[in-house]
């Protein structure tokens, strides 16, 4: 016998279409439930359930995707690592009302292997994490369309940790005229601030502890912005001094970008930006991003 609270766990896109389609039916006339669907590559934690408690509270029927996209991961990367654990990911969506679980293989959405068409993340998907990861946004960003267009969700959900990845979405939804809202959720962090991550499992302690420096680095950022009047460059010093003085973390990128063009923003710049960073703690590649008020 079906558990009741279980989500249902659907492995096709014919059977989930199929199931959305029943979900949907509705004699009456009326509107039929609204759908939000929150897309991941599993590993859950709680920044993904910050994202299914958003999701239940805007919609009727919550599909949590569970897809760890080959296309993202290039050469060298932790394609064949990335942790994978979804019977676990599935009691954990079990305790927070989920309704379906979309866990397809990557046979079933690339059926003929790579996909030749893709999405284009364009130049500001060459930046940044673009740079240190060719081809990352273009596979996000197809995967992401091809969900969207599977499922069909009034709402779409996805974490501000990944604020590069929030921006080509949300560019990508509004050029393309994607009927679907997206909804951002604020990043989750752990006690110390570090950002909630499914690559932190990697960390040994005393790194965990030392990849602190990240959010910490934002901080002192934030509070140079606020006091200084020093604008980009005062709040990029500030960041990189709490940041090269940890040893276990070895800098990647740090800048200051303008919200609306994810562009480095000039020194002169005065206004609201976003100050994104990355980092190497041993052999894990972290991100960390906050708004700054350069005034």
């Amino acid at each position: 016998m079906t558990d009741p609270t279980r989500p249902e766990v659907i492995g096709t896109i014919a059977d989930l279409r199929a199931r959305l389609r029943e979900t949907r039916q509705d004699g009456t006339g009326r509107a039929g439930p609204t759908v939000a669907l929150v897309p991941t590559m599993g590993a859950l934690h709680a920044g993904h359930l910050a994202l299914v408690t958003r999701a239940r509270e805007l919609a009727d029927v919550v599909v949590v995707s569970i897809f760890v996209n080959p296309l993202q991961f290039g050469a060298g990367e932790d394609l064949a690592t990335y942790p994978r654990t979804l019977d676990a990911d599935v009691e954990l969506l079990a305790r927070n009302g989920v309704d379906l679980v979309f866990a397809p293989t990557a046979a079933q959405m690339y059926p003929h292997g790579a996909t030749e068409t893709r999405v284009t993340a364009g130049h500001i998907g060459s930046l940044y994490d673009g740079a240190s990861r060719p081809g990352h946004f273009d596979g996000m960003l197809t995967v992401v369309s091809k969900l969207l267009h599977i499922v069909g969700p009034d709402a779409a959900l996805f974490g501000q940790k990944d604020a590069q990845q929030v921006f080509l979405v949300q560019r990508m939804v509004e050029e393309l005229n994607v009927p679907v809202r997206i909804e951002v959720v604020p990043t989750v962090r752990e006690n110390g601030g570090l950002a909630l991550s499914s690559r932190n499992g990697y960390l040994r302690q005393d790194q965990r502890e030392g990849a602190r420096a990240l959010s910490q680095g934002l901080e002192a950022a934030a509070s140079a912005a606020r006091t200084g009047g020093g604008g980009a460059p005062a709040a990029l010093d500030a960041a990189r001094a709490v940041i090269e003085a940890q040893p276990l973390v070895k800098l990647d990128y740090l800048v200051v970008v303008h919200p609306q063009t994810f562009l480095p923003v000039g020194d002169d710049y005065r206004g609201p930006a976003r100050m994104l960073v990355a980092a190497l703690v041993g052999t894990t590649r972290l991100i960390d991003n906050a708004p700054l008020d350069l005034s």
